[in-house]
């Protein structure tokens, strides 16, 4: 019943900013815990970024100081804000939401999961 739809990616230089959304309908964002993922060609799928309920978040090494997750629960969106970007963040990023309370790294305690959108940083 919950479905998340991302979007916002493209191709980006290095060094810019680009700015992923992600729409939630069946659930409002207030109740659950979000989360971004990311999986570059050949790579597991990793954590990237995480914020709860109360807007606590938790981020990859990878992305500290240059991603930033936030949520707009009257518009019924999270977004990941993304900054100072490199080659190596080249992968299909996808949003993520679990119902559970608490903030996770692991994917699989995640409930649902959107289709994923393409980003791709130049050099």
């Amino acid at each position: 019943q919950v479905q998340l739809i991302e979007s916002g990616g493209g191709l980006v230089q290095a060094g810019g900013s680009l700015r992923l959304s992600c729409a939630a309908s069946g659930r409002t964002l207030s109740s659950s815990i979000m989360g971004w993922f990311r999986q570059a060609p050949g790579k597991e799928r990793e954590f990237v970024a995480g914020i709860s309920i109360g807007s606590s978040t938790l981020y990859a090494d990878s992305v500290k100081g240059r991603f930033t997750i936030s949520r707009d629960n009257a518009k019924n969106t999270f977004y990941l804000q993304m900054n100072s970007l490199k080659p190596e963040d080249t992968a299909v990023y996808y949003c993520a939401a679990r119902t559970r309370f608490g903030l996770s790294r692991t994917g699989n305690e995640y409930d649902y999961w959107g289709q994923g959108t393409q980003v791709t940083v130049s050099s």
